[in-house]
């Protein structure tokens, strides 16, 4: 077997761009809206974003500093997943714009909202699925050292799902159809999944 590049994080990669990003590749993108305590709707994508437990049906997202999301959901309890999308890149790339936590980003990309049944903040019309969501934790990120990673892991449990009818084929939810983008490492770089992209694999018994 050949030599890896091997590395201690602590120590530096020895590479001209940090990999770990490239290499946890692709991760779903957690687009999170959420409304300040005044109302004013906030949407913004979170580049670590997964499932974390399917019953109850929970989901996190990790905020990088206390940004306008977390302390959004942290003052009212809730906050909704907008599956993001290959016709809703370039929206939902605007809405990551460093903007003051008095605008609205819907506003701001054009975006339509659609109410939500069960929490106050909207979703994104457009999306093909949105989860609402109540929020369980908020888990600071504490590294080996002792010291904060200035990271808050937010936890919230899917109270409603939402789903466009044409996405449902049979009683099953159509991924590719939904053609749902992922972060791919570096900074502009995306995956677009795609019916052609999928296989099947069954599980041993």
């Amino acid at each position: 077997m050949s030599e890896t590049h091997f590395y201690e994080p602590s120590a530096g990669h020895r590479l001209s761009h940090d990999p770990f990003k490239a290499i946890v590749a692709p991760r779903p993108i957690g687009w999170i809206s959420t409304l300040d305590a005044n109302g004013v709707a906030n949407l913004a994508p979170y580049s670590f974003f997964n499932a974390v437990c399917d019953n109850p049906p929970m989901i996190a997202f990790s905020s990088n500093t206390r940004k306008h999301s977390l302390t959004n959901a942290e003052a009212t309890g809730e906050f909704v997943w907008n599956l993001a999308t290959r016709p809703l890149a370039e929206a939902m790339n605007l809405s990551s714009a460093p903007v003051p936590a008095e605008v609205d980003e819907f506003a701001l990309t054009g975006l339509k909202t659609a109410p939500c049944r069960l929490v106050r903040p909207p979703r994104v019309a457009a999306s093909p699925a949105a989860l609402e969501c109540r929020l369980l934790q908020v888990v600071e990120l504490i590294g080996r050292s002792g010291r904060s990673a200035d990271h808050w892991l937010v936890i919230g449990e899917v109270i409603g799902v939402h789903i466009r009818p044409e996405f449902l084929r049979d009683g099953t939810y159509d991924t590719g159809a939904a053609h749902p983008i992922m972060r791919a490492g570096y900074r502009d770089e995306y995956v677009e999944a795609t019916p052609e992209t999928f296989f099947r694999m069954s599980r041993p018994k």
